[in-house]
């Protein structure tokens, strides 16, 4: 690939990235502003969405510098600044999987053991696991972010964003292990939410089919269809990143920030209605 294709590549890369960023950046800007002002933190459901759109404000916010990377070509930022960035970047992919799919199973407990499930579905129980998850991604970037290091310093010319990308460097043990690790977790992850979605789909047909409640059904499901979507934008990327996965893929996976808010917006028809209206309606739906 020669110099003027590399360039014209790059500036379409940070066309994309920027118009990513200027739609997701206000859309989980206002998702999180209503989840707070409208929904009371004493829902595990609106614990890991605030959850999932901080994350995504992370990503949103490692933007900018990326577009001027790939606009042109430099980083004068320094190598630390560039492990922040790239963490926060390279994070996203994880801790939305995890949150999505703890979004999966709440509503799978919600809709399939409401009774049951009652003593776990709390908020207290949300912060809990939201904190395990950020806390496990904190200690598997110690020795990631250890590795980065080593290899921003073995570059004879400030570059950032290439640890994985770069199709001309190979990977380190510790970068395989993080990738093989990744994929494996997000098989895993992926399948609960297949189980769930089968469960639930099958839960609803027994017990919803009065047509008066048809709307309640589809609110659910696609709660579960939007997040088998994300799952196939992120599952791809660190299967590519093995085989030295280049931007295209990245670009797929950034668009998760602007996919997220689908799951406020249309998942549920009492997104903006205050949270004693959805206990109500919630209730009325549970116990039919």
């Amino acid at each position: 690939m020669n110099i003027t294709n590399v360039t014209t590549e790059n500036r379409v890369y940070a066309g994309v990235f920027g118009c990513i960023m200027v739609i997701g950046l206000p859309l989980n800007a206002a998702s999180l502003w209503i989840l707070l002002r409208r929904h009371s933190l004493k829902s595990p459901n609106a614990v890991f969405m605030v959850n999932l759109a901080l994350s995504d404000l992370l990503l949103v916010f490692t933007l900018p510098v990326r577009i001027y990377f790939h606009a042109t070509g430099r980083w004068t930022l320094g190598n630390w600044m560039c492990l922040i960035f790239t963490m926060f970047f390279h994070n996203n992919i994880r801790s939305s999987a995890s949150f999505i799919t703890f979004i999966s199973v709440d509503r799978l407990l919600a809709v399939v053991y409401p009774l049951r499930s009652r003593h776990l579905r709390t908020s207290s129980n949300a912060w809990k696991g939201a904190a395990v998850v950020w806390v496990i991604l904190l200690v598997a970037n110690i020795p990631e972010s250890v590795d980065f290091l080593q290899h921003l310093n073995n570059q004879t010319q400030p570059k950032c964003f290439d640890y994985y990308e770069n199709q001309n460097s190979s990977l380190s043990n510790i970068r395989l292990a993080v990738i093989y690790i990744q994929i494996v977790s997000l098989v895993i992850m992926l399948a609960v939410n297949i189980v769930c979605t089968i469960m639930v789909s099958w839960t609803l047909r027994r017990h919803l089919s009065d047509s008066a409640k048809v709307n309640n059904k589809v609110n659910v499901m696609l709660i579960f269809a939007i997040n088998l979507v994300l799952f196939a934008m992120f599952l791809p990327v660190p299967i590519s990143v093995a085989a030295h996965s280049t931007d295209p893929l990245v670009c797929l996976t950034v668009l998760n920030c602007c996919l997220d808010p689908l799951l406020y917006y249309f998942s549920f028809d009492s997104f903006w209605k205050k949270k004693e209206d959805v206990v109500v309606k919630m209730e009325g739906l549970l116990q039919t």
